[in-house]
């Protein structure tokens, strides 16, 4: 009798466990996933994240060419008046170019995009001791493909904060 129990119990546990199987599955929620920005109001002003998201860290440049075109201008505009906000901030502007020409050309007109900028900042009233430029030519590119909308990706100036940023 007892071992007639004992086979229940252990039936009994095998139909528990088999139920339980049954309902659980394997399969995720469908849902999208979205990657998530932080919006405007949840960042810290003076941040590095401010600088990028409220403000803008990059401008780009036409084929060949180192002069500032009006956007890039616009967003220079903005780059000087929260420097201003933020006096202990430094900033590296690096020179980019798209994949085309020998890499001494494009290290030159990097020089030339990196400069611009900053003469562009200094001429808006930031002290040219906390801008420092560096050109990349064609060595870091944002974009690997070679058409023109990959390459106009890479045709930038590109603003980073070196110190003086809050935490």
């Amino acid at each position: 009798m007892l071992r007639f129990f004992g086979s229940l119990k252990v039936a009994g546990l095998l139909l528990v466990a088999s139920t339980l199987a049954a309902c659980s599955t394997t399969e995720q929620p469908t849902a999208p996933v979205t990657p998530t920005q932080p919006s405007a109001s949840a960042i810290k002003p003076g941040t590095a994240e401010d600088f990028r998201v409220n403000v803008g860290d990059t401008v780009f440049f036409d084929l060949d060419q180192h002069a500032l075109r009006a956007d890039a201008q616009g967003v220079l505009q903005k780059q000087a008046a929260w420097l201003q906000k933020f006096p202990a901030v430094k900033l590296v502007v690096e020179g980019h170019c798209d994949e085309r020409g020998t890499r001494e050309y494009n290290l030159a007109l990097g020089d030339r995009r990196a400069y611009a900028v900053k003469e562009y900042l200094v001429s808006l009233g930031i002290d040219a001791a906390r801008l420092q430029t560096k050109s990349y030519g064609k060595e870091r590119p944002v974009c690997a493909e070679s058409d023109e909308n990959c390459w106009q990706q890479n045709r930038r100036g590109y603003s980073v904060i070196l110190s003086g940023a809050s935490s």
